[in-house]
C-alpha cells in the first residue's frame, strides 16, 4: 500500500523543515513553490547584476537547525559554512555616540560601562539574567508546544516552576520593563528594539519579548555565500530524503471533500490529491480566500490593526565612506515613541526612522579586504498598508532623504545611483506575500494574549496544517523552522491514527516547472 501523500504549499523555511521531517518519516512529500527556488522571505535580490540578501541576514538559535539535520541523519556543517560573529551589532545615535554589543556578555558589559557608566553596566547584566530566565521558562513549555495557552503554561510549569513562570513579565510592556534596568534612554532604546524582531512596538509589546535578547546572545552566525545557501541546503536535504520540489508551481486553491482538505488545484488547472496539506504561506492569505473560499474559515482573520510591521528597504551596491560599518549596524532615531506613533498610530512612514544596515561583505573583523563597492541592505520600519495604500514618489523620496540624512549625521556616506539601488516597499511585500498588506511577521505581539492568538499547526479544517512565521511560535528563521517541525509532527500523529500499514519512502527529483503565481512564504 502506498505511503500517505503530503502536499506542502510554499518552500519557505517552515515548509522546508516540515518537508524534511515528513520525508524522513516515510511520507510521499511534494513541495509546491511559486518562485523559482526555495527560501520564501529568505530571498536573494539582484541589483545591477549583484545578488543581495533581501530578507533575513544572519542565523540565530543554530541548534534548531543542528537538530533538524541530525534527525535527518545529516550535519548542518556539511551543507553550509557558518562564521560566528564576535560583535553582534554596532549602534549609533550620532557621529560621536557609538556602542558595540558582543557575543561575550562580560565584554558587552565593559563596553556599556565605558559608554554610559557602571550603573548601566550592572543593569545590563541583570537584564541578561532576566532575558535568560524568560527564554528558559518558555523554551519547551511555549515555543516547542503544539498549541500553548495560559492554562497549559501553568500546568506544564507545575508547582516547582510557577516561580520562574511569574518572572516572564507578560503584563508589563517591554518599554516599561526596560526602565527597571536602564536609566540611559539610549540603552533603553537599544534593547527595546528586540520587540521589532517580532514586528511589534516596544511600547505595546509585553516584556516577555526580552527573551529575544537571550536568543541572540546564544550566538549569531553569518552564512557564507548568503542566507539563500541555508534554504538551498534545506531543500537539498528534503530531496535527498525523498521529497519532490516543484518550483515555478503556483497553487490556485486548496480543494476539500466532505469538509476535509483533499488536494490542491494548481495554477495550471491540474488537481493534485493529498492526504494532508501543509500551508506555509501567511495565514492571512487563507483567511482572505486567496487559496479558495472552501478553506477561508481555516483560521481567524487578522484585523488590520493587528498586523505586524512592514518595511521600506533599499538594496544597494555602492561605495561607502566614514562610518566603520560591521555586518550589523543600527542608527537610532531621536524620538523612538514618535517613530512607532507614526507607524502604528498614523499609518505613515516614520518621519525620523531608526535604520538597520546590513553590510553583507563585512563581518566583524577589523580592516578586512572589501570590493571597491559593497552590498548593503538598508531598512526602516513601515506600516503594513501595502494592500490599500499606494506609496507616492513624494512619500518614498521624503523617507529616503530623511533616512540617508540620518546616516550622514552619524558619519556614514553612501554614493547612491539609481542603477545600483533597488527600493522595496510595503506594496511590494504585499505583492510577494498576498493578503498581508506587507506585514512581515504575521500579527503583532501587542498585549499579553497576542502570542496565544497565533494559530497552531492544526487548522480548523481537518487535513489542513499550518507552518511559517505567521503561526505559532512566531516569526524569525528558527521559529519558522520550529513551526514546520510542529506541523510535521501533527501530520504524522494524525495520519498514524488512520494508517494500518507502514509507509514507504519514495525518492524524488529536485524540480519540475509549472505556472507561476505570487510566492508563498
Amino acid at each position: 500500500m502506498r505511503s500517505n501523500r503530503v502536499v506542502i504549499i510554499g518552500a519557505g523555511i517552515g515548509g522546508l523543515a516540515a518537508a524534511i521531517d515528513l520525508a524522513v518519516s516515510g511520507a510521499d512529500v511534494v513541495v509546491l513553490e511559486a518562485a523559482e527556488g526555495p527560501g520564501g522571505k529568505m530571498r536573494a535580490v539582484d541589483v545591477d547584476g549583484v545578488a543581495l540578501d533581501g530578507g533575513p541576514t544572519v542565523l540565530t538559535m543554530r541548534e534548531t537547525f543542528d537538530d533538524l539535520f541530525a534527525d535527518a541523519n545529516a550535519a548542518l556543517i556539511d551543507y553550509v559554512t557558518l562564521k560566528p560573529l564576535t560583535v553582534l551589532a554596532r549602534h549609533a545615535w550620532s557621529d560621536g555616540e557609538k556602542l558595540d554589543l558582543f557575543a561575550d556578555i562580560e565584554q558587552s558589559a565593559r563596553a556599556i560601562g565605558a559608554f554610559a557608566g557602571a550603573t548601566e553596566a550592572r543593569g545590563f547584566l541583570e537584564f541578561t539574567r532576566r532575558s535568560r530566565e524568560i527564554f528558559e521558562a518558555l523554551d519547551s513549555s511555549f515555543m516547542h508546544a503544539q498549541r500553548p495557552s495560559p492554562v497549559s503554561l501553568v500546568t506544564a510549569a507545575g508547582l516547582r516552576g510557577l516561580g520562574q513562570l511569574t518572572r516572564i513579565s507578560p503584563f508589563s510592556t517591554m518599554w516599561k520593563a526596560l526602565g527597571r534596568f536602564f536609566r540611559d534612554p539610549r540603552l533603553r532604546q537599544l534593547f527595546a528594539r528586540y520587540a521589532t524582531y517580532c514586528g511589534s512596538s516596544p511600547f505595546d509589546a509585553p516584556a516577555t519579548l526580552m527573551l529575544v535578547a537571550h536568543a541572540e546572545q546564544k550566538g549569531v552566525w553569518v552564512v557564507e555565500g548568503g542566507m539563500r545557501r541555508l534554504a538551498d541546503a534545506l531543500a537539498l536535504i528534503a530531496c535527498e530524503r525523498g521529497a519532490v520540489m516543484r518550483y515555478g508551481c503556483g497553487v490556485a486553491e486548496i480543494v476539500t471533500s466532505h469538509g476535509r482538505a483533499s488536494g490542491v488545484r494548481l495554477s495550471s488547472g491540474d488537481v493534485l490529491p493529498a492526504d494532508a496539506i501543509v500551508s506555509n504561506g501567511d495565514v492571512a492569505a487563507l483567511a482572505c480566500g486567496l487559496l479558495g473560499h472552501a478553506v477561508n474559515r481555516a483560521v481567524r482573520t487578522t484585523p488590520r490593526a493587528a498586523r505586524s510591521l512592514s518595511a521600506l528597504t533599499w538594496l544597494i551596491d555602492a561605495k561607502t565612506h566614514g562610518f566603520p560599518l560591521l555586518h550589523h549596524s543600527i542608527f537610532f532615531s531621536r524620538d523612538y515613541r514618535a517613530e512607532f506613533d507614526d507607524i502604528f498610530g498614523h499609518g505613515r512612514l516614520p518621519r525620523d526612522p531608526t535604520i538597520y544596515v546590513c553590510a553583507q561583505d563585512r563581518d566583524d573583523a577589523p580592516n578586512q579586504p572589501l570590493r571597491d563597492r559593497e552590498r548593503l541592505l538598508c531598512l526602516v520600519n513601515a506600516p503594513p498598508i501595502g494592500d490599500h495604500h499606494s506609496f507616492s514618489i513624494s512619500e518614498l523620496e521624503q523617507c529616503r532623504n530623511r533616512t540617508f540624512h540620518r546616516l550622514q549625521s552619524c558619519g556614514l556616506r553612501i554614493e547612491l545611483s539609481s542603477a545600483s539601488m533597488r527600493t522595496v516597499t510595503p506594496t511590494d511585500f504585499n505583492r510577494l506575500y498576498p493578503g498581508t498588506g506587507g506585514a512581515l511577521y504575521g500579527r503583532t505581539s501587542h498585549g499579553w494574549m497576542a502570542s496565544f492568538q497565533r494559530p497552531g499547526a492544526r487548522s480548523r479544517i481537518p487535513g489542513l496544517y499550518l507552518a511559517g512565521g505567521s503561526t505559532h511560535p512566531g516569526p524569525g528563521i528558527p521559529m519558522a523552522a520550529t513551526s514546520g517541525r510542529l506541523a510535521a509532527k501533527a501530520v504524522i500523529a494524525d495520519l498514524a491514527s488512520t494508517r494500518r500499514s507502514n509507509p514507504m519512502a519514495m525518492r524524488g527529483g529536485m524540480s519540475t516547472r509549472s505556472a507561476t503565481t505570487a510566492s508563498t512564504d
